[in-house]
């Protein structure tokens, strides 16, 4: 064990190692601390969330940063509640029972594009009378545009663009049929067609209740075409979390069936190897049967029959991959261990077979397993995404791979939303560079014949 700490040291000779452990060391970071500040159960109700949980967020909105790289500016979310105090809030009593409650949300939009939607959510409470609001929309130039009127419930929401009467009034103001709400109160009229007016707007709510405990709470959102480091999906998630919650999965899914196929592997052949006869035929004849076997098509067949659980696959995985050709050669290493003197000193002192087997045979092969252990694990993390774009990902956990059958299932690519693939298969190949960076380091270290070159 020693001369292998040795060995490893020797990693700090070589510049790739040294990047593809800081890759490793990063994704590792992000896979500890993401449950941490995001647990499990919050991450699940997250990713199943609908528009309860995501009613805020835009939808197909590309990350902010697609705006560094391009000279026309996307709009970015802006939001506003009045809980929270934001509109300036002021409040007139106009008779015993009735008030009047006036809430300005003003904002500076410096945007090239229109929002793809403008929403206003509101929360009422009363009990006979419902309340009254009614909206004005002012523009940079000083124009007034009565946005509409609506009669609030305990959880309801205006859309600009689903309101006829709005609509109509666009179209006189613009001349234009079917104008969309969002570009008619964005236009810039001294343009010719449709143009960003940029600059200071104005959405004044005026609020009438007609019962002393009467109350309404509103959050005006102006959806943006770019939004958080990640972007968001057709259901308005943010995509941050699955990148996140997919690091943790992809590297436990990919340590532990590396480590958990090797080790085993090491250990079945050496027990093979020692006690001979009737063991070792039996094991080398499960392996070549074993061999035989297509390993995706039952995977496929129990993630379509029975569970899609990624542990449940993750079982078979190790499984079915203990009794891979590696055993083969670990077997020859080990029937040439075997006879080495130093077994046989063992073995005159009285040592166990388990003893010889764990203390004496198996250390012997780690320099020569660990680089392969190494070069594993992305292997097994490309296996779980691609079983996610076949469709048989875990339901449940937001995954690498099941981003990717997401926005495959949506024509991303189509639709031109590149990033919703990009971020999950630019994380993958990283874990993969990073690994075999590292890998192809610790082989030329470990390796005898490699040293010399």
């Amino acid at each position: 064990m020693n001369a292998v700490l040795i060995n490893l040291r020797k990693l700090r000779q070589y510049p790739s190692a040294i990047v593809g452990m800081i890759i490793i060391a990063f994704l590792i970071l992000i896979a500890v601390l993401t449950p941490i500040f995001i647990p499990y159960s919050e991450a699940i109700r997250l990713w199943r969330g609908g528009e309860d949980v995501w009613a805020e967020y835009p939808r197909n909105a590309w990350p902010v940063w697609q705006n560094w790289f391009s000279d026309v500016q996307r709009p970015e979310t802006i939001i506003f509640k009045s809980a929270e105090g934001d509109g300036n809030p002021t409040f007139e009593n106009l008779s015993e029972d009735t008030r009047e409650a006036v809430y300005t949300y003003e904002f500076d939009y410096q945007y090239d594009e229109f929002p793809p939607e403008l929403i206003v959510f509101f929360n009422a409470t009363y009990n006979d009378k419902q309340p009254h609001v009614e909206m004005l929309w002012y523009t940079p130039d000083g124009r007034e545009i009565r946005a509409g009127e609506f009669a609030p419930s305990a959880s309801s929401s205006f859309r600009f663009s689903q309101d006829s009467r709005l609509q109509r009034r666009l179209e006189r103001a613009t001349g234009i049929e079917d104008v969309p709400a969002e570009k008619g109160l964005f236009d810039d009229p001294e343009q010719e067609g449709f143009q960003v007016l940029k600059g200071t707007y104005q959405l004044k709510l005026v609020v009438l209740t007609f019962e002393p405990d009467s109350e309404v709470q509103s959050t005006f959102v102006s959806y943006g075409l770019v939004h958080g480091i990640a972007g968001t999906d057709h259901r308005r998630r943010d995509l941050s979390v699955a990148l996140l919650w997919g690091t943790p999965i992809a590297m436990s899914f990919g340590l532990i069936a590396a480590l958990g196929t090797t080790v085993a592997s090491l250990c079945i052949a050496a027990a093979g190897v020692w006690y001979g006869g009737i063991l070792d035929a039996v094991i080398q004849r499960i392996t070549e049967v074993n061999n035989i076997i297509p390993l995706l098509p039952i995977l496929i067949m129990v993630g379509t029959l029975y569970s899609r659980s990624i542990w449940l696959m993750l079982g078979l995985v190790i499984v079915f991959s203990i009794f891979g050709l590696s055993i083969k050669s670990y077997r020859a290493t080990f029937l040439q261990v075997r006879e080495l003197a130093y077994i046989d000193a063992a073995r005159a002192y009285g040592a166990s077979s388990s003893r010889i087997i764990f203390r004496y045979m198996i250390p012997r092969l780690l320099p020569l397993v660990i680089p392969g252990i190494v070069s594993l694990v992305p292997s097994f993390v490309f296996l779980e995404a691609s079983l996610a774009i076949l469709g048989l990902g875990d339901p449940i956990l937001p995954t690498w791979g099941k981003l990717i059958s997401d926005a495959r299932n949506q024509g991303a690519l189509f639709n031109g939303f590149y990033y919703w693939i990009i971020e999950p298969a630019a994380l993958m190949m990283l874990c993969g560079v990073g690994f075999a960076l590292v890998g192809f380091a610790l082989d030329r270290i470990f390796n005898p014949r490699l040293q010399e070159l």
